[in-house]
C-alpha cells in the first residue's frame, strides 16, 4: 500500500490507501465512537455510531467501513452527524433492556457514555425486545437476549471459532440472535461472545456471591490459586497500563478478603508441564504422536463433542488448575493436618470454561472436587472494588508457601504458546540429558493462528504446531486426518492469544491488548532464576514426597476422556 495524505478535523495525516478511516482516526488519537467495530472481526457497520462526513460527497459515511483516499477531508463531529448518532443511539436503546447493576461493561460502559454525550432520550422509542428470554449455556455461560442490540459480533466470532452455536433468526420483520437447536453443534464455553459483545448481552456465570458463603465460615480453610494471565490483565480493571505485572498486589488483594491462604496455579503448571512432557516423550518414542495438548476446557470439549476420533491423542495430563487443586487437597492438606473436607479452593481464572471443567466427575480424587468454585478476572475485581480493595494503591504482599513459587515455564502458560515452549524446555532436557544452553523456543510464541516450526531434538525433526482460536484448530485436526504424521505436537488455546484473551478477563480486549498482557508474562519469565519446571524445588520435593508411585500420580495429575453428545439444553 502506498502512502498518502488525508484531512481529518483539520489536521493533516500521513497513512497508507486502502486503510479506514476509523483506524487512521484512532491510530491519531481522533475519537470517533463505534460499538459494533471489532478488530477481530469482519466489518459490518450494523450499529451506525462512527458516521463522519466526506468533503464533495452527499450524506454521512460509516467510517468503520469506508476506505481513505489521497487528498480526502473528513469531519468528525458536526450537528449533521451528532444528530444522526443520537437518533441512531435512541433506536439501539429500543432493544437494549438496561440492567446496569449487571453487567461485565459496569464502569466503563460506552453505550452510556455515549448517550450522555448525545442527549440520548433512552426511551423515546418502545423497548421491541422487553421480556426476551435468557439463557444458560452450561456452568459457564449467560445471554440476556434482551440487552441484544444485534449487531451480530457474538454470531461471528463463534462462527469464526468454528463452532456456530449462535444464529439470526428472523422474528416478523426483525432479527434475533438465538442459540441453535441443532444437536451437532454445541457451546464450547470459549466466552468469545463475552469479550466481543459491546454491551454486556453475554456474561460468565457468576460465582462471586457463593465465594463469600466460606470466607465468613470460621470451620472452612479457603484456599485461593490464580492463573498466569490473570497477574498482567486485572490492573486494566484499577486504569493501569495494560501488561502491568500485579502478583504481589493480587496477592495483598486476596489477603484482604479474608482468605487464608494464596497460592499460584503457575505452581500447578510446573507440575501440568513435567507430566505433559513425559507424555511428549513417551509419544515420540513410540512413534504415537502426535500428542495434542490438554489445559485448555473449551479445546477439550470441542474434541470430545466434534472430534472424537482424537480423543486418544489429548495429553491425558490435568490442567494447572485441577493439580494445584489436587495437591492443595492431598499433599498440602496432609502436610498441615487438615481435613481436605473442610478446605474449599477458589480458582480465578481468565477462562469462563474453567467453570465447566470443574464438574467433571472424572476429576474428584476420592469422591473430593479439587477446586470448589471458579472466578474469572472481572469476578475477582468486581469483589475488589465491593469491599473498596484498589489494586493501584495497594502494598504488595508475598505469596504463601510452599505452593507458591513458580519456575518461568509455569508463567508463560498464559499465552499462545507458552504450554508447548514450557513442555519443549523440559522434554528436551529428559531425552537428551543435556543441559539447554537457551531455553527459548521463540518460534512458538507470537499472536498469530498458526505457528508452525520443527525443533531438532537428539537428531530428530520434532514437527510442532501452535494454534490459537478453535477455528485454526479445526483446520490443523483436518490436516491430521489426511495425514496423521504431519505433526508431533500440537497445543491449542480456543481464545485468541491464548489465556491472555480468555473469556473472563476484561474487556475491552483485541489484539494490542493482548499483545501488551503476553510481553509481561515473558517480562517475569525472563527475570526468573529457575526456568525450566522440572527444576522447581517445590515440584521436585512433591515429586519426592508425595508424588512417589504410578498410582497417585494417576490421582492427582491425570484424567481421562469420554465422546460427548450436545450438553446444552435449550
Amino acid at each position: 500500500m502506498k502512502k498518502i495524505q488525508v484531512i481529518i478535523d483539520s489536521k493533516k495525516i500521513d497513512c497508507l490507501e486502502g486503510q479506514t478511516i476509523l483506524k487512521v482516526a484512532w491510530k491519531n488519537k481522533i475519537k470517533i465512537p463505534a460499538l459494533c467495530y471489532h478488530s477481530d472481526l469482519k466489518i459490518k457497520a450494523n450499529c451506525r455510531m462512527c458516521l463522519v462526513e466526506i468533503k464533495g460527497k452527499k450524506g454521512l459515511y460509516t467510517s468503520c467501513s469506508t476506505r481513505v483516499e489521497p487528498d480526502m477531508e473528513v469531519t468528525t463531529e458536526s450537528a449533521k452527524i451528532n444528530r444522526a448518532r443520537k437518533i441512531n443511539l435512541e433506536l439501539i436503546f429500543a432493544q437494549h433492556c438496561e440492567e446496569c447493576d449487571d453487567c461485565i461493561w459496569d464502569f466503563n460502559c460506552q453505550l452510556l457514555k455515549l448517550a450522555d454525550k448525545y442527549g440520548v432520550d433512552k426511551a423515546r422509542f418502545p423497548n421491541r425486545k422487553k421480556g426476551y428470554p435468557v439463557y444458560q449455556f452450561g456452568p459457564s455461560l449467560i445471554f440476556d437476549s434482551s440487552k441484544c442490540i444485534d449487531c451480530r459480533n457474538c454470531v461471528d466470532v463463534c462462527h469464526q471459532q468454528g463452532v456456530d452455536f449462535l444464529k439470526i433468526k428472523e422474528k416478523g420483520h426483525l432479527f434475533q440472535v438465538v442459540p441453535t437447536k441443532n444437536e451437532k453443534k454445541d457451546c464450547i464455553y470459549c466466552g468469545q461472545c463475552i469479550v466481543h459483545c459491546p454491551v454486556g448481552a453475554f456474561e460468565a456465570v457468576g460465582e462471586f456471591e457463593d465465594v463469600e458463603k466460606p470466607l465468613q465460615d470460621k470451620n472452612k480453610v479457603v484456599v485461593f490459586q490464580f492463573a498466569p494471565a490473570i497477574r498482567t490483565s486485572i490492573g486494566e480493571e484499577f486504569d493501569l497500563p495494560r501488561g502491568s505485572i500485579m502478583t504481589e498486589q493480587l496477592v495483598a488483594g486476596i489477603k484482604k478478603l479474608g482468605v487464608d491462604k494464596v497460592f499460584d496455579t503457575c505452581v500447578g503448571a510446573d507440575f501440568t508441564t513435567t507430566e505433559e512432557a513425559n507424555e511428549f516423550a513417551e509419544k515420540l518414542e513410540k512413534g504415537t504422536t502426535p500428542c495434542l495438548t490438554s489445559c485448555c476446557p473449551a479445546w477439550v470439549k470441542f474434541v470430545e463433542f466434534n472430534y472424537p476420533e482424537f480423543i486418544p491423542n489429548l495429553a491425558t495430563t490435568r490442567s494447572p488448575q485441577v493439580i494445584l487443586g489436587g495437591l492443595i487437597k492431598t499433599y498440602w492438606a496432609k502436610k498441615e493436618n487438615i481435613d481436605p473436607k473442610k478446605i474449599t479452593v477458589v480458582s480465578v481464572m481468565p477462562c469462563v470454561a474453567k467453570k465447566y471443567e470443574i464438574k467433571k466427575e472424572e476429576l474428584e480424587i476420592n469422591g473430593i472436587k479439587p477446586v470448589d468454585y471458579v472466578l474469572t478476572t472481572r469476578e475477582l475485581a468486581y469483589l475488589f472494588k465491593k469491599y473498596k480493595i484498589d489494586l493501584a494503591k495497594i502494598s504488595p504482599q508475598k505469596i504463601d508457601d510452599p505452593l507458591g513459587i513458580p519456575s518461568g515455564a509455569g508463567v508463560i502458560y498464559g499465552a499462545s504458546g507458552g504450554v508447548m515452549e514450557s513442555a519443549l524446555r523440559t522434554a528436551y532436557e529428559k531425552m537428551t540429558k543435556t543441559e539447554l544452553s537457551n531455553v527459548k523456543f521463540e518460534q512458538v510464541r507470537g499472536a498469530k493462528g498458526i505457528k508452525k516450526a520443527v525443533i531438532d531434538i537428539n537428531g530428530k525433526s520434532v514437527k510442532i504446531a501452535v494454534v490459537n482460536g478453535i477455528g485454526n484448530a479445526k483446520k490443523i485436526l483436518e490436516e491430521l486426518k489426511e495425514n496423521p504424521k504431519l505433526y508431533d505436537g500440537v497445543e491449542v488455546m480456543a481464545c485468541f492469544g491464548g489465556c491472555i484473551g480468555g473469556g473472563g478477563q476484561p474487556v475491552p480486549a483485541d489484539k494490542e491488548i493482548r499483545q501488551k498482557r503476553a510481553e509481561g508474562l515473558y517480562k517475569i519469565d525472563d527475570k526468573k532464576e529457575i526456568r525450566l519446571a522440572h527444576k522447581n524445588p517445590i515440584v521436585k520435593k512433591v515429586y519426592k514426597d508425595f508424588l512417589n508411585s504410578e498410582e497417585i500420580i494417576h490421582s492427582v495429575c491425570h484424567t481421562s476422556y469420554s465422546p460427548k453428545k450436545r450438553e446444552v439444553k435449550i
